[in-house]
């Protein structure tokens, strides 16, 4: 477990919100930014069961179905970590004030605040991260020849659920 922590505190550059989160077992939720219809559905099913499960989930949050996703699991009362693909941002959208007040929010990055753009190489290092943090990865989908694809096929030994294939 130490060594675990001692990595997490590696990779994480800053946070706000309830770091104790990260001793929580985690789901990290990574999507390719284009899916298909049939994906969306099994994407916001499992969003809902996650949340009534009160399971914590992990994410960017950054493409469309990952902020629907992310609306889905701001209604129930379980935790959530934000994994930014940039620094800090100066607010916090007002939809994640309430959760951060609760303590059930916790928005992590691997930079700086002055990485101020999502890259490609930014999210491809916040997934990283998200992959070495989560115990399980649940896929809501992926696209063959992706980048998201060489992630999460590179040698993983972490359990991988993927929602919707083609």
């Amino acid at each position: 477990m130490l060594e675990f922590l001692l990595k997490v505190v590696l990779m994480i550059k800053e946070s706000i919100g309830n770091n104790e989160l990260l001793n929580l077992p985690k789901t990290a939720f990574l999507c390719s930014r284009q899916v298909p219809a049939g994906a969306v559905l099994k994407c916001y099913d499992w969003a809902i069961a996650q949340r009534e499960g009160g399971r914590c989930i992990i994410s960017g949050f950054h493409s469309t179905i990952e902020k629907d996703v992310l609306h889905y699991l701001l209604k129930g009362k379980q935790p959530i970590i934000v994994a930014l693909a940039r620094g800090l941002k100066e607010k916090i959208e007002p939809a994640l004030q309430k959760p951060l007040d609760q303590g059930r929010l916790l928005i992590v990055t691997p930079f700086n605040k002055a990485v101020k753009r999502v890259t490609r190489q930014t999210a491809h290092l916040r997934n990283q991260m998200m992959i070495d943090v989560a115990d399980e990865l649940v896929i809501g989908f992926v696209n063959k020849g992706g980048m998201l694809e060489g992630q999460i096929n590179d040698g993983l030994t972490k359990r991988i659920v993927r929602l919707y294939t083609r």
